[in-house]
């Protein structure tokens, strides 16, 4: 988020919290990306916001209630409150349980792949409208393919990551994997390591595809204790995901720190993948 939104955000959190008898008299933030995420104090409540245009908290909500009925491992809503979208000042807010992280917060790649194999299994059970993971594929594709837009990404680079999205892309859609409902970036980040076990957070880049797709987010170690994985796709997929994510590196508006020192390194280790066997 743009720092200059940063305080009105937060303001907007805490207002809103007040205006529900949750007294929030301070905000930690912990973290901050496309959205806020902040600890609100005394009242000890997880307020998530992002600007209105996102238009994507509802979706979140709702399918994190669904998914939490089954018994998925995800965070929780605050339950103090009615779970649904608050707006004010042109954000939108969530609210969620605030979970104390438990030391070490490191989660076992056993534990990892046991969290995602039953988060697979709750969302096999649903049927929700949500984008493919082609579509995240494209908008890659569109962003290397814009040089107003990534002005730094030298030509060669360009050319790696442009063939690469596309000939993986297509690769793992001839592939013929089943597909289902996915989290799409579950992530260490996205993963909570708490009393209870590790919970999934940040459902609104859920899409289709194969389970692959989302081990490829993982660890490498989750990937051998999750069950039937086809191991050939996976390795596809790993490049895929490492080509995409270096993408958003070199946007123009990417605020990720160190993120062109990242997409620096990212660019080597997709040249040694592919080097190292042919797609």
């Amino acid at each position: 988020m743009q720092a200059s939104e940063v305080a009105r955000a937060v303001a907007a959190a805490r207002s809103i919290a007040s205006s529900l008898a949750l007294t929030a008299d301070d905000a930690i933030v912990l973290h901050d990306s496309n959205k806020l995420t902040l600890r609100l104090l005394p009242c000890d409540v997880l307020a998530r916001v992002a600007p209105v245009a996102h238009q994507v908290a509802q979706f979140e909500i709702e399918l994190a209630q669904r998914l939490a009925e089954s018994g998925c491992p995800v965070a929780a809503l605050e339950r103090r409150v009615e779970p649904r979208v608050h707006e004010r000042d042109g954000f939108e807010v969530t609210l969620w349980t605030y979970y104390e992280p438990v030391a070490p917060q490191k989660v076992s790649p056993a534990g990892y792949a046991d969290a995602l194999e039953r988060l697979h299994a709750g969302m096999r059970k649903l049927d929700v409208p949500t984008p493919h993971f082609t579509d995240r594929v494209e908008q890659a594709q569109r962003l290397v393919a814009n040089r107003d837009r990534t002005p730094a990404l030298a030509d060669a680079d360009r050319e790696l990551l442009g063939d690469t999205l596309r000939s993986l892309r297509r690769a793992i859609v001839e592939r013929g994997g089943a597909e289902q409902l996915l989290h799409g970036e579950p992530h260490p980040g996205n993963v909570l390591a708490t009393r209870n076990g590790p919970l999934f957070i940040d459902l609104e880049t859920c899409c289709r595809g194969p389970v692959e797709f989302d081990l490829a987010h993982a660890p490498e170690e989750v990937g051998e204790h999750y069950p039937g994985v086809d191991q050939e796709l996976l390795r596809q997929c790993r490049i895929l995901v490492l080509a995409m994510i270096t993408t958003w590196r070199w946007d123009r508006d990417d605020q990720l720190p160190n993120g062109r020192q990242l997409g620096m390194e990212w660019l080597s280790q997709i040249r040694a993948a592919l080097d190292s066997e042919e797609l």
